[in-house]
């Protein structure tokens, strides 16, 4: 039997983050060797299993990324923005294990930082862990060829109350896909919102539309609308498990059956296409 493959993960403690960790916890091809929380939580040096009020697994949570990471063969990230960026830095700096994140809101800046760091350190971005989002993605690029004059999208996105960014990474994932197929930018193509008289439609836009409340984990829906027919893609969760689910289907594949994927940014589509 092969050794399991060996996780540490960034932002343990938040609602992706605890998933991720039960499903590490519960999997016998992996190993939590490392949590990563910030230093004002107040929660450094406390047993994972017991934050997660599990029995005890002998995995201490680290302020340092360094010392959370020195054993483990991934970094799976669940944390926040700035913190992304931060330990990217420093796993590059050490040539470390490669890095695996579902966090979504980055500033443009920080976008291009982790591309840079890409050059030297394999990293997965995850606009949404799922791998039904994942193959959603590919049938609105599949879908999106129809023209933009006779067909209209429009993309709707429901969340939790508690969820911090708008629209969601995954809305954006998804527009990215239909944009980019379309030979646009999204800033080019993008309608945030509307409001007033706003006159007419522009041909080739896509339009957005955010709902925040409750506790629903995620929906996302992609239409295309022409004047005789529409096309629908949608995407509902049912469970956050799917989002862990799919987390270490992205650390198997990252792992690579034990050889470090090359330097570079890979996505999802990796994941369901390879």
């Amino acid at each position: 039997m092969s050794e399991p493959i060996k996780i540490t993960i960034l932002g343990p403690t938040g609602r992706l983050g605890r998933a991720i960790c039960g499903a590490v916890i519960d999997h016998a091809g992996f190993e939590l060797v490392g949590a990563v929380v910030r230093s004002e939580s107040g929660l450094a040096q406390k047993d994972i299993g017991a934050l997660l009020n599990r029995d005890e697994i002998g995995c201490l949570t680290e302020v340092s990324v360094e010392l959370a990471a020195e054993n483990a063969d991934l970094v799976i990230d669940a944390s926040t923005p700035e913190m992304t960026v931060i330990a990217a830095e420093r796993l590059a700096a050490l040539a470390g294990p490669a890095l695996i994140t579902g966090v979504t809101g980055f500033t443009e800046k920080q976008n291009e930082r982790l591309e840079n760091i890409s050059a030297t350190l394999p990293i997965l971005r995850a606009g949404n862990f799922s791998l039904g989002v994942a193959v959603a993605e590919t049938l609105v690029r599949q879908a999106a060829t129809l023209p933009a004059r006779e067909w209209d999208i429009e993309i709707s996105e429901t969340h939790h109350k508690h969820k911090a960014d708008a629209p969601s990474g995954t809305a954006l994932l998804l527009a990215k896909a239909a944009a980019g197929r379309r030979g646009v930018s999204l800033e080019e193509a993008a309608i945030w919102s509307r409001e007033g008289q706003t006159g007419e439609r522009e041909i080739g836009t896509i339009g957005f539309a955010v709902t925040r409340g409750g506790s629903v984990i995620g929906e996302h829906s992609v239409r295309f609308l022409s004047e005789l027919e529409e096309l629908t893609i949608s995407h509902r969760a049912f469970d956050r498990s799917v989002f862990a689910h799919g987390a270490l289907e992205a650390a198997s594949w990252m792992f690579n059956n034990g050889g470090r994927r090359e330097p570079g940014l890979y996505s999802m589509q990796n994941v369901v296409t390879d």
